[in-house]
């Protein structure tokens, strides 16, 4: 394995981060403050508490993976298109080094930066509420496998796009409508029966019931199950990601 090849897409990918340091930073910081204010002030007056946790609280995890999810999805994908759209990944291929090497690479800066991301939403969130971390490991798990199966997932979209307009629909028209709806300000708990076995084929609701638990110790999945569920969601992407570089789909053409 080339360490060196891996630094140096890890290291570029990285001072990319950089470069837009301002809308990098600060914009989850300004997000999640009006998050705090539309959710929390208006509709928490009429909702006190949700599962014995004040619905501030409640919906700190739901905006945590918000966040970390778009921004692992965006910050992979255009990572690998960008070289895709100017031509240069031709120079990476032909280089001595794997496939793996190239997916730790830009798959490693885009976990790093949604890390970074999910943990100053976390920080912002300690300024409005008070939040306690049942299970920092559970928690902190949780948080390392959504960045790296949602940074694999964006390398997947990166390299299947073939334009701009198509790099922005799965984020835009998928991700986040499958997060709002999957109990991010929410419980399932409180969906009409019907809605709440709708739900329950939506994968990210296993991700953020997870999630949750590690803070308050509640879920409206079993924690074993959503364990299960990031762990086969994340080897999915590894098998999809091992097959387009084998074949050369989308990738050679």
């Amino acid at each position: 394995m080339s360490f060196l090849a891996i630094q140096t897409i890890y290291i570029y990918e990285m001072r990319r981060f950089l470069r837009t340091l301002f809308q990098s930073f600060f914009s989850p910081i300004i997000l999640t403050s009006l998050y705090f204010i539309v959710f929390g002030a208006a509709i928490g007056s009429k909702i006190n508490t949700v599962d014995g946790v004040s619905y501030g609280a409640f919906i700190v995890p739901g905006l945590i993976m918000l966040n970390v999810m778009n921004e692992s999805t965006s910050n992979a994908s255009f990572g690998i298109f960008m070289p895709k759209f100017e031509g240069t990944i031709y120079e990476i291929l032909s280089a001595p080094i794997s496939f793996y090497e190239i997916v730790l690479g830009y798959v490693g800066a885009a976990a790093t930066k949604s890390i970074i991301i999910g943990l100053v939403v976390l920080g912002t969130a300690y300024l409005f509420v008070e939040l306690p971390i049942a299970h920092p490991g559970i928690m902190l798990f949780f948080l390392l496998m959504t960045c790296i199966s949602f940074s694999l997932l964006g390398f997947i979209i990166g390299i299947l796009s073939k334009n701009w307009e198509q790099l922005q629909v799965m984020p835009l028209l998928v991700i986040t409508p499958l997060v709002f709806l999957g109990g991010s300000f929410y419980s399932i708990s409180m969906l009409p029966p019907v809605w709440q076995y709708i739900t329950m084929f939506n994968p990210v609701v296993y991700l953020i019931s997870g999630f949750r638990w590690s803070f308050f110790g509640i879920s409206d999945v079993p924690i074993f199950i959503s364990l299960v569920a990031i762990i086969f969601f994340t080897a999915g992407c590894v098998m999809i990601i091992w097959w387009i570089f084998k074949t050369g789909f989308r990738i050679k053409q």
